[in-house]
C-alpha cells in the first residue's frame, strides 16, 4: 500500500492524540520537569497503595547483624531481610550525612561510592530508593546534625552568613544524585527526605532551633536550587515530622507548600513492652489516619518513613503490633531502621529488622507472606518505573 501526504498527516495526528491521552493520565510531581521514570514512579506509587504497602529497611545491603559488605568474602548482595524470607525489601533507605564535608564514608560508615552501587543494584531489581541527610552544622566540621544552636537555619538561607557554603554542599549532593544512572543511562528516581523530624528539637533544623518561616525558606530554596540551578529532575520530595504531633495543624506547621512536596510522612518508634500497652499501636494508627486525610486532601503520597522496635524483643511484633499500627491506612511504605549489631557507644545490640535465628524471624515470615505487605519481588512485577 502506498501512503500519500494525507495518510501521513492522519497517522501523525492519531499518534499525537494517543500520546496526549497517555500523558494526560500521568499526574506530574512537584518538579514539573521530572524525568519519565520519576513521573511513572510517582503515579505508580499512588496506584500501588491500593494493593498494599512496601516494606523498607535502612542500609539493607551495606551490613547486617554480625556481617558487613565485602565483595572479597562473598557478602555482596547479602541482606538480613533476604536471609530470613528469601527476598529483598521493596524500599532501600540510605543516608548522605558527611557527603557535604567530602567524607569518603557517611556517618554510619557506608562508603559513598559503594552506596551508589547499592542504589543502582536495588533500582535494577525494581526496588525504590529513599535518602535522608543528617547534615553537619555549617558552624564547624565537628558539629553534627544533633546540634541545637538556634539560628543555624537562618545562616544558610538566602542572606545568611553561610549561604554560599550551603550552596557548595548542595553542589555535592547534586553530583551524587546526578551520578545515579540505570543501565540505559536514565536518572534513578530518589525519594529525598531532607530536614526530617523537624517537629522535634534534636536537630539544628528542629522546631525550637529555627522559625517556621526560616524552615520553609530553607526547603523552598533547596528545592529550587537542585532543580533550577543543578538541573536535577529525578527527585520526589518527602516532608517528614517526628511522631509527636497531635493535630493536622501541628503536622502542617512547617509545611512548605503543595508545589514543593510529593509525599507526607512521619517517624515514630516503639518503646516499652507492647504486651503491657497498646500505646504505640493506638498513637501510630491515629496519626497515620490524620496524615492520610492530609495526603488525600492535598493529593500526596504518604508513608511511615521510619519506625521500629530496637532489637525486636517481641516475638510477634510484626503481625501483632506493626501491622495493627498501620491498620487500614493506605501508606506507600513503612521503613525500619538499620541493623547495626552491637553498638559500643550504648553497650547493647542495635537493630530493627530480624535476621536468621532472631526471636521475631518466624513472625516476620508470616508478615512477608501477607498479600498487603510488598517486598522487592512484588514491586518488580509492578514495573514502577514504566
Amino acid at each position: 500500500m502506498k501512503y500519500n501526504s494525507h495518510h501521513i498527516i492522519v497517522f501523525i495526528s492519531v499518534f499525537f492524540l494517543l500520546a496526549c491521552r497517555v500523558n494526560a493520565q500521568q499526574e506530574l510531581p512537584a518538579d514539573k520537569k521530572a524525568t519519565k521514570e520519576t513521573v511513572s514512579l510517582y503515579n505508580n506509587l499512588k496506584k500501588l497503595a491500593a494493593k498494599g504497602f512496601m516494606f523498607g529497611h535502612q542500609d539493607d545491603l551495606a551490613y547486617g547483624v554480625n556481617w558487613k559488605y565485602d565483595a572479597s568474602t562473598g557478602s555482596a548482595g547479602r541482606s538480613d531481610i533476604k536471609d530470613v524470607v528469601g527476598d529483598y525489601p521493596a524500599v532501600y533507605g540510605w543516608e548522605l550525612g558527611g557527603l557535604e564535608l567530602d567524607h569518603p564514608k557517611n556517618l554510619d560508615d557506608v562508603p559513598f561510592d559503594q552506596m551508589q552501587q547499592f542504589i543502582k543494584d536495588g533500582y535494577a531489581r525494581g526496588g525504590v530508593i529513599t535518602v535522608s541527610w543528617h547534615m553537619y552544622s555549617p558552624f564547624g566540621k565537628g558539629i553534627s546534625a544533633w546540634d541545637t544552636t538556634h539560628g543555624t537555619v537562618a545562616s544558610i538561607i538566602p542572606g545568611g552568613i553561610h549561604h554560599t557554603l550551603y550552596k557548595e554542599w548542595l553542589d555535592k549532593i547534586a553530583v551524587f544524585f546526578g551520578a545515579l544512572k540505570g543501565s540505559k543511562g536514565e536518572a534513578i528516581p530518589v525519594l529525598f527526605r531532607p530536614f526530617h523530624e523537624h517537629s522535634g528539637s534534636w536537630f539544628w533544623w528542629g522546631k525550637n532551633n529555627c522559625s517556621a518561616s526560616d524552615y520553609k525558606a530553607l526547603w523552598r530554596f533547596t528545592f529550587d536550587y537542585l532543580h533550577t540551578q543543578k538541573n536535577l529532575h529525578n527527585i520526589l520530595w518527602v516532608y517528614n515530622t517526628g511522631g509527636d504531633f497531635k493535630t493536622k495543624e501541628e503536622f502542617l506547621e512547617r509545611y512548605p507548600g503543595d508545589d514543593v512536596v510529593d509525599m507526607v510522612s512521619f517517624d515514630t518508634y516503639q518503646s516499652g513492652d507492647p504486651k503491657k500497652s497498646e500505646g504505640f499501636i493506638k498513637n501510630t494508627n491515629s496519626r497515620l489516619n490524620m496524615v492520610g486525610q492530609i495526603a488525600a486532601e492535598k493529593n500526596k503520597l504518604f508513608a511511615l518513613a521510619e519506625t521500629g522496635f530496637e532489637s525486636v524483643p517481641n516475638e510477634k511484633w510484626w503481625t501483632e503490633t506493626l501491622l495493627k499500627a498501620i491498620g487500614d491506612n493506605k501508606i506507600s511504605y513503612v521503613l525500619v531502621w538499620r541493623n547495626h549489631g552491637y553498638q559500643e557507644s550504648t553497650k547493647r545490640m542495635h537493630y530493627y529488622a530480624p535476621f536468621k535465628g532472631q526471636l521475631s524471624a518466624n513472625d516476620f515470615v508470616e508478615f512477608y507472606q501477607l498479600n498487603s505487605t510488598l517486598f522487592e519481588k512484588d514491586v518488580k512485577n509492578e514495573k514502577l518505573y514504566r
